[in-house]
């Protein structure tokens, strides 16, 4: 019958508690079941493992039956306090900090337990975060970005809530405005004030005790995403959105609110019909799709991504990559091979070269779009890219499908072909044999060693937030005349 520590610990206190419930001390209990009182002590204490025959004479003597002590619940709230305490302190955590455990006693009190504890938990905690490493942040976005995929990265429940808020807000059609985003935000009980004073650390922040959010300058370069802005930050409310316990928990969260908003800025409706329309006509571009709603090429593209495989029935793949030819997002439910490690993850990877998304980089005219046909391992591919840039650098959008549903987007006449066999490197990450052979051992090139090679993963609730910077703000402006809470409709 061997038992672990712990479950050693837990048979201890029940027997003390059936014990001592039935009025008996130690070398009473002792004498009924023929071992000595000190032998019952190591026992209650978990340091020594009873054989089943002494087990049935406690049992018997306590006036209870053998399933009952070996139950796994502490008998009481204080066993359960002192058991979680001898846990903790056994833990390599705190083992390494070389302090000397509690000893616990009678006279001590539950409050004094569960202050101990209570500091044990946040240790644990602190420890889970400091451990936590790229890697596990990669495999977090990779299991959300396969679940989305095997769900038409569609969601239903947000575009009807999405869907009833607009309504509620008098929303009939055409670009959303940023008054009625301000209206949604009044039937909630908030009010958008646009400053100039945000932390750094946050693109907007929602004082909850005054019901205001607190956007950037509307005059801001790109003042157009204050819209989205709004509107996320409008949904961690109405998505009931507690604080996140987890990197994964804080990244299914940032995909929501970003749903949300798109759904707000395209209503799934009137999103689905211009591109019902668009394909009846042979005529789908996503520039048309961005143009109707007034958002971004990027906010466009990933939009179809959310409409066109549920209600159009077409399967597309969506890619920004970043100047250096890295991709910063992707979705695909089309099968473009698309590099990965060994997490799953694509983000961060170099897309092929010649593929249209990394291709349109190295133009130096770029024009307002482009279109190519790829041929892969896995069939050929049609894609339109457009380029932009950021305060970051240069990146490109890129939208595209396999072949056969090529006919029902403008662009597919172009005579642009381009052939692509990664993930192999021969394709275009290994040099030829001409250039190895003449610059092998030739060169030595400085590499740019990215600082997000050594950075470990932002700690706290709200990953990257400064929490200083943040109540400091929230100080400076929580007295500020002339601002009240709009009524909660």
């Amino acid at each position: 019958m061997a038992r672990t520590d712990l479950a050693l610990t837990t048979l201890g206190h029940r027997i003390r508690h059936h014990r001592t419930a039935r009025g008996l001390t130690l070398e009473a209990l002792g004498a009924e079941v023929g071992v000595a009182g000190s032998q019952l002590s190591l026992i209650e204490n978990g340091r020594r493992e009873p054989k089943l025959s002494l087990l049935q004479a406690i049992a018997r003597a306590c006036g209870t039956d053998l399933g009952d002590l070996l139950s796994d619940e502490p008998p009481s709230r204080r066993a359960a306090l002192e058991i979680e305490l001898a846990r903790a302190q056994d833990s390599p955590v705190f083992r390494q900090l070389g302090i000397p455990p509690v000893r616990v006693t009678r006279s001590m009190s539950d409050e004094t337990l569960s202050s101990i504890i209570g500091l044990h938990r946040e240790l644990q905690r602190r420890e889970s975060e400091a451990i936590a490493t790229p890697e596990e942040a990669r495999r977090a976005n990779t299991e959300l970005r396969l679940r989305m995929r095997g769900e038409n990265n569609y969601i239903g429940a947000i575009e009807q809530i999405a869907q009833q808020q607009l309504q509620a807000a008098g929303h009939a059609g055409g670009a959303l405005t940023h008054r009625t985003v301000s209206t949604m935000a009044e039937r909630l009980g908030l009010q958008l004030i646009y400053v100039s004073d945000l932390p750094a650390s946050t693109r907007s922040l929602t004082d909850l005790e005054n019901g205001r959010i607190y956007l950037p300058p509307a005059s801001v370069p790109g003042g157009h995403g204050l819209r989205s802005m709004a509107l996320q930050a409008i949904a961690h409310q109405l998505l009931e959105h507690a604080s996140p316990t987890s990197y994964a928990d804080f990244l299914r969260q940032r995909l929501e609110i970003n749903y949300f908003a798109a759904a707000c800025l395209i209503p799934e409706a009137a999103g689905v019909e211009f591109l019902q329309q668009a394909k009846k006509e042979r005529n789908l571009a996503v520039e048309d799709f961005r143009d109707a709603f007034g958002v971004t090429h990027e906010s466009a593209a990933l939009r179809m991504t959310n409409l066109m495989t549920e209600h159009l029935g077409m399967r597309l793949h969506f890619l920004r990559v970043e100047e250096d030819g890295a991709i910063a997002r992707a979705y695909e439910n089309d099968g473009l091979p698309l590099p990965q490690d060994v997490t799953g993850s694509v983000e961060g990877l170099p897309v092929c070269r010649r593929f249209q998304a990394r291709a349109a980089l190295r133009a130096q005219n770029r024009p307002t779009e482009e279109h190519q046909y790829t041929d892969t391992p896995a069939g050929s591919f049609w894609c339109a890219t457009q380029t932009g840039s950021s305060a970051s650098g240069g990146f490109s959008i890129s939208v595209g499908v396999p072949y056969q549903d090529t006919r029902w987007w403008r662009g597919r006449e172009t005579t642009a072909r381009a052939s692509s066999t990664c993930p192999d490197e021969a394709c275009c990450r290994r040099p030829t044999g001409e250039a190895a052979a003449r610059w092998s051992g030739r060169a030595w090139p400085s590499a740019r060693v990215h600082t997000h090679m050594f950075s470990p993963l932002p700690r706290g609730a709200f990953p990257g937030v400064d929490e200083i910077e943040v109540y400091d703000f929230l100080e400076r402006h929580a007295a500020e005349p002339g601002l009240t809470r709009p009524p909660r409709r």
